[in-house]
């Protein structure tokens, strides 16, 4: 029963007694009343604090006044309620298997773990501190466990269930799975010592071990390699494939390494040289073979070379840095394959071609210790010594008949070669090369029908007459400007002659046939310059033949072949008049035109009459001849006829009636 229904049946009870104390005296009923329920009251607290009804999980726990206990259900517990302060009821802690429970006395200040399973009662002074379930560890889980009391650490590695202690403080963790290429790096913080710890495994850590992120090993082909560096001694090394490489903590990749480097397999016409950053020193190494260079090797060149390979006709110029030295390498030998050493490089940008030395070609070479020019014109295949350069491959100048060309030697005299065989020296070949020390003569003369640009170089002269147009302005004596057009047919006749008077001949010709031009029609008016213009032209440069031998040309004609007015309105005019002039000509020519169709049509009527005639004529003698024919072949029929009748009709008279009646009828012929 509960306490309410205890307290209620003792009011019940006190409830009986009132009423029959009230039948008794029933003057003292309100007095009574008030005492009855007092006592009611008293007695209920009394039970309350004396009788507890306890289940099998609860726990009684009594505050006395002097020490504290505790009482286990199930059962009925009685207790003086004079005794004791007050008193509890408080339930059991129901541990599993898996779970524990961290409690505290506090009366001594003690601590201490429960485990499961277990229905737990505390005692009387115990308080809860934790319920927590255990640590369940696998094959590759651990905890780390602190003592706060003594410092001191453990591992405890998995499978197992962990209940701790009652100072311990616990952090779990994963061991480290590790494959056949994989590993970290350890470091114990109590000695500061690192370690390296390699695959396949599974890792579990010291109580003061801690691990680093999981790292793949380098691995390495056979034509691979990486740089090693120790950072405690500062040593560097080259760690050569196959193989696989797993760093320790103090070892570093070099910067930019972080991925295997291609050893160089180089072919039997590959090489490269390595510079040693340390000492200095280059070495080479040549095909076939895989190279790997050293800790403190690195390419000179920056990747791999090539042999220099020479055929026949190529060479090239290699120079030694270290000595100063040159040398020339040459494929004359069927070909071959140059290397260069440690020190060489090439020189003049590579390899180069020879220089072939044929009847058409000659090469000019340059002597750098001496600074002379000589001019090769041996046929070879040419090759330059070390301090020989090439200036030059010189063709061979052929001149035609009418060319000629002029050179300056080294002493500045002028030579004329010329290709006709008249006008060339004694000895002088008509095709030569240019020695080393002479140069071609180019004369820069005018161009432009007006001579306005004097850009035109001439170096090879044509002798032959040809023409040359001009164009300029004049005025008539009547005020008319005029722009003339014409040519000039003219020949170069003595090279020497225009060489020494003028360097600009066509420039020269033209403006002195413009002021002569000038000066001429300057006298005549329009009209007569219009009637007169070849005389005039003529004029111009028969008067002064002087100038023109002076500058060593001859002038065959010069003509005027357009003129027009320079002022658009006088243009006009002339232009009218000119089209009436060529008006009346067409007009002319037209009526000579119309004369001839009339004269020929004519001529085709008169033939054609007379080729009638004859026709008729024709016509006239074969009817004759027909006629004779045919009488002739009548009387051969009649004398026929005559004649066979001669015996039968004797009288000629009756056989002609008879022939006549014969044709008449028309049996004559069948008769004959």
């Amino acid at each position: 029963m509960s306490k309410m229904a205890i307290a209620i049946t003792v009011l019940l009870i006190g409830g009986s007694i009132a009423a029959a104390a009230l039948s008794l005296v029933p003057i003292m009923i309100p007095i009574g009343l008030v005492v009855l329920i007092a006592i009611g009251i008293a007695l209920s607290t009394l039970f309350q604090r004396a009788v507890y009804f306890l289940g099998e999980e609860q726990q009684l726990v009594i505050e006395g006044w002097l020490e504290r206990r505790a009482q286990n259900g199930p059962g009925v517990a009685v207790v003086n309620p004079f005794t004791h302060r007050g008193a509890t009821i408080r339930k059991a802690e129901t541990l599993s298997a898996t779970e524990y429970v961290k409690l505290c006395n506090s009366k001594d200040g003690s601590e201490r773990i429960e485990k499961g399973p277990q229905l737990l009662f505390l005692g009387p002074y115990d308080k809860l501190v934790a319920k927590s379930p255990a640590v369940c560890l696998n094959n590759t889980q651990f905890v780390i466990i602190t003592n706060q009391l003594s410092g001191e650490r453990s591992v405890l590695r998995g499978p197992c269930m962990w209940f701790p202690g009652p100072h311990d403080e616990a952090r779990t963790g994963e061991a480290v799975s590790m494959s056949r290429t994989e590993y970290i790096f350890v470091e114990d913080r109590l000695t500061g010592e690192r370690k390296t710890v390699r695959g396949p495994c599974v890792w579990f850590p010291e109580p003061f071990e801690s691990a680093s992120k999981k790292f793949n090993a380098i691995v390495l082909q056979e034509d691979e390699y990486v740089r090693l560096k120790d950072k405690t001694s500062g040593k560097r090394w080259v760690q050569k494939g196959k193989a696989q490489v797993f760093l320790e903590p103090t070892w570093e990749l070099e910067a930019n390494t972080e991925k295997p480097l291609k050893a160089w397999s180089l072919k039997a016409y590959e090489y490269v040289r390595l510079l040693d950053s340390v000492t200095g020193k280059i070495s080479v190494h040549r095909g076939e073979r895989v190279v790997f260079p050293g800790p403190d090797e690195s390419l000179l060149d920056g990747a791999v070379l090539s042999a220099i390979d020479l055929k026949v006709h190529e060479y090239c110029k290699i120079l030694d840095q270290a000595t100063g030295d040159v040398r020339v390498e040459s494929g004359r030998a069927g070909g071959s394959q140059v290397f260069l050493g440690p020190n060489e490089r090439i020189l003049d940008g590579g390899k180069r071609k020879a220089v072939e030395v044929d009847e058409n070609h000659a090469v000019l070479v340059r002597d750098k210790a001496t600074g002379q020019l000589r001019l090769v014109k041996e046929k070879q295949l040419f090759v330059p010594g070390p301090t020989e350069t090439i200036e030059e491959v010189r063709e061979l100048i052929r001149l035609a008949d009418h060319e000629a060309m002029i050179l300056r030697g080294k002493d500045g005299d002028f030579q004329y070669f010329y290709g006709s065989d008249e006008k060339r020296s004694p000895g002088q070949e008509r095709s030569f090369f240019l020695e080393p020390y002479d140069e071609i003569v180019k004369l820069c003369w005018s161009k432009g029908r007006r001579r306005e640009s004097r850009n035109l170089f001439i170096e090879r002269f044509d002798c032959r007459p040809q023409f040359m147009s001009f164009e300029f302005n004049c005025r008539t004596s009547d005020n008319v400007e005029l722009i003339l057009e014409g040519t000039f047919f003219w020949e170069v006749v003595d090279l020497p002659a225009m060489v020494k008077s003028t360097g600009d001949t066509s420039g020269d010709l033209c403006n002195h046939a413009r002021s002569q031009f000038i000066r001429h029609v300057a006298r005549v008016t329009l009209k007569q310059f219009m009637d007169e213009s070849h005389a005039i032209a003529k004029k111009v440069w028969e008067e002064d033949t002087e100038f023109y031998k002076s500058r060593g040309v001859r002038i065959h004609s010069l003509e005027v072949t357009r003129y027009q007015c320079a002022d658009p309105r006088t243009s006009a005019i002339l232009e009218q008049i000119i089209q009436e002039t060529t008006n009346r000509m067409n007009r002319l020519s037209q009526a000579e035109s119309e004369n001839e169709v009339s004269l020929f049509r004519m001529q085709g009527q008169i033939e054609q009459e007379r080729m009638n005639g004859d026709l008729l004529k024709i016509q006239h003698e074969h009817s004759t001849e027909e006629a004779k024919v045919a009488g002739q072949s009548e009387s051969a029929r009649i004398a026929a006829f005559m004649q066979g009748l001669g015996d039968s009709v004797p009288k000629i008279e009756d056989r002609v009636t008879m022939w006549q009646g014969l044709r008449e009828t028309g049996g004559a012929r069948p008769v004959s």
